[in-house]
Parts: structure tokens; C-alpha cells; sequence
């Protein structure tokens, strides 16, 4: 089951107001994603968020397409209220109001994955 990063460039020294955004944000309406056809695509498994000085990453663990990770993401209420708070904190003004403009920018802001390790592909008995 993989993960992705999810970067943004934030105005040092507002870590605290920027927790605060997370700590109240309504999450997803179902883990469950939806593909193109209607048919299950995915799952969202589980996120986490993290800050330090101008850098803020959202850790996205999940399985199946990634791709409708960000089309889930982007027809959600609570994910365009967070992006409307936190516009004050970007380093770099981003357009996210449209699912088009988020799923973009979803897409654009994807960290590289260099190495994902799991239990799974641990050389047993080494």
C-alpha cells in the first residue's frame, strides 16, 4: 500500500495558526474512491500532516489509483475550506477553488518517491 507527499511552501512562523487549520479540518466524506466509471478505484487509507519553518507536507498512505486520490480530493467541501484558510500562510498563491485547478495543483505538488519500505518487502529471515 503506497504513500504520497504533498508539498507546500508556507510563511515561516505561522506553524501554530497552521495547526490549528488542520486540527479542526472535517474530513473526507468516504476513504472510498471512485473511478472515472463509477467503480471502486482506490482507497484513502490514512494522511498525516507535517510543518517545519517554510515546508508543510501531507503524508497520503493509501491503495489503488492515485490519480482519484486527487479527484476525491478535490470534490470535497472540507478540503477547499482548509485550502481558503491556509491561503493566508502560502509562501506561493495557488488557484484550488475549482476541482480542475485543485486536482492540478494535487498533481503538480507531488513529491518524487524515492524508497517506500514495508513490512511486506522486508528480506525475511536476513
Amino acid at each position: 500500500m503506497p504513500y504520497a507527499a504533498i508539498t507546500y511552501r508556507v510563511k515561516p512562523g505561522h506553524e501554530e495558526e497552521i495547526a490549528e487549520i488542520f486540527a479542526n479540518f472535517k474530513r473526507v466524506d468516504t476513504p472510498d474512491l471512485p473511478g472515472d466509471d463509477g467503480r471502486a478505484a482506490g482507497r484513502l487509507l490514512g494522511t498525516g500532516v507535517f510543518i517545519k519553518d517554510d515546508v508543510m507536507v501531507r503524508v497520503i498512505h493509501y491503495e489503488g489509483d492515485f490519480a482519484a486520490v486527487g479527484k476525491h480530493m478535490a470534490q470535497q467541501k472540507g478540503v477547499h475550506l482548509l485550502e481558503e484558510k491556509l491561503q493566508p500562510y502560502l509562501a506561493e498563491q495557488r488557484d484550488t477553488a475549482s476541482p480542475q485547478a485543485f486536482a492540478a495543483y494535487f498533481r503538480d505538488a507531488t513529491m518524487r518517491s524515492i524508497a517506500q519500505l514495508t513490512v511486506d518487502t522486508h528480506p525475511a529471515g536476513s
